[in-house]
């Protein structure tokens, strides 16, 4: 059973950890990811394969909120530099970017979710 308050919290906290960790590019990202996923896991217990999912969903929400952003804000600025397939090619680039940076975030938190499965009470 998934644990949606556990997802949430490991998320949300992935969000902010990560929108300060722009400074550093890449460190920034991943670290955010591995604390978000280990809260995640550490909330939702239950051992590796628990830990694992519930921070591998809460590495998935981020990356996909993340995408959905910056797609928007890809389109927007195309919009404004091309017009409208400028627009359209600049979201849709945007957008296949954060599929794979959606699949970074979801590996990097299912591994941190299962050490902070292991770790929780």
């Amino acid at each position: 059973m998934t644990n949606w308050r556990a997802v949430a919290w490991g998320a949300l906290v992935f969000l902010v950890i990560a929108a300060f960790g722009t400074a550093v590019p890449v460190v920034g990202q991943l670290g955010a990811g591995l604390v978000g996923g280990g809260v995640a896991g550490y909330l939702a217990g239950g051992g590796l394969g628990n830990g694992a999912y519930h921070g591998l969903l809460a590495g998935s929400v981020t990356g996909v909120v993340y995408t959905l952003l910056f797609a928007l804000l890809g389109g927007v600025l195309g919009l404004a530099g091309g017009g409208p397939l400028g627009g359209l090619l600049g979201g849709a680039g945007v957008f296949v970017l954060g599929f794979v940076i959606t699949l970074v975030f979801a590996i990097d938190s299912a591994i941190a979710g299962a050490i902070g499965a292991v770790l929780a009470p």
